[in-house]
């Protein structure tokens, strides 16, 4: 009997502790153009997403997080998806907005809240290419946020920082801005963080929101065994890991890594295979 992954609750919504990541289905792979280009060779058309969501939903899985508003294949391949398991995928979304001091710059980024809501997102988080441009590091803030986020709340979402940039969960907390939850790149590697490990492990551990790590592999940097039993090891258990599979078994592979991790046993997953493999004790 397949069992559900556990929970955590943020903004008083129930959300599964893995989160669905969409790079590994829409074509950022962090290595190159080629790697991007076979990805998004194997993704045309939301059928063939459906192997992926199935083997999350099986185990509850039921969040995505990714570019949904601005990407329409993404969001086609969740109704496919919805409509074919019966069950609804909480939708996080993280866009980009123009958070220039104008008029007509207000007016571009209440439109893009506004379509987030229209196609369904639960969760609003502002994307770090724009939450970024706010940051005020002398005065320890970050400048006009609290707008955006009381548009986002106007518009019937929770809202959040996609905080790559550390300081924000810092300067969020420490100025009580009305948010929820917290996007944070976390993985043993370092790969894209902007301090070091353990001061991002810090600040995780001390945000006062729940945070919702992603890049665990450091975009294959590290293997998922390594990726998994560091993030479980350190993040807390309100917090969330978002993890990208490129296939089903992808998927299931990790999700009993993780169990695995949290439930401090061995995983039970295949050995790696090599044309000559040198095996040890007899393990494979």
């Amino acid at each position: 009997m397949i069992r559900e992954f556990p929970r955590t609750t943020v903004g008083g919504l129930s959300l599964p502790r893995i989160l669905i990541g969409t790079n590994w289905l829409l074509g950022w792979s962090h290595t190159g153009a080629a790697a991007d280009h076979g990805i998004k060779e194997k993704f045309q058309k939301p059928e063939d997403f459906y192997p992926v969501f199935r083997a999350y939903l099986d185990y509850g899985i039921n969040a995505v997080m990714g570019p949904i508003s601005s990407t329409p294949l993404a969001l086609d391949a969740i109704r496919y998806a919805e409509q074919k398991a019966g069950q609804q995928i909480i939708i996080i979304d993280p866009p980009g907005m123009n958070v220039d001091d104008t008029p007509e710059a207000r007016r571009e980024a209440e439109a893009v809240i506004r379509h987030s809501a229209e196609i369904g997102s639960s969760f609003c988080l502002i994307h770090h290419a724009s939450m970024d441009q706010l940051v005020n590091k002398n005065k320890q803030e970050i400048t006009r946020l609290p707008d955006y986020l009381a548009m986002i709340r106007d518009a019937g979402m929770l809202p959040g920082l996609s905080a790559h940039m550390p300081e924000a969960v810092l300067y969020s907390d420490r100025n009580e801005y009305d948010v929820e939850t917290y996007i944070q790149i976390f993985n043993c590697m370092g790969f894209l963080m902007q301090v070091e490990v353990e001061q991002v492990a810090a600040i995780i551990r001390n945000a006062k929101k729940p945070v919702m790590t992603i890049k665990p592999f450091a975009a294959g940097r590290t293997t998922p065994f390594v990726g998994l039993n560091f993030n479980w090891n350190v993040i807390r258990d309100c917090d969330m890991i978002t993890i990208g599979a490129g296939s089903e078994m992808e998927a299931r592979e990790d999700i009993e890594l993780s169990f695995a991790a949290l439930e401090r046993r061995a995983p039970n997953v295949a050995g790696r295979s090599s044309p000559v493999k040198q095996q040890v004790l007899g393990h494979n």
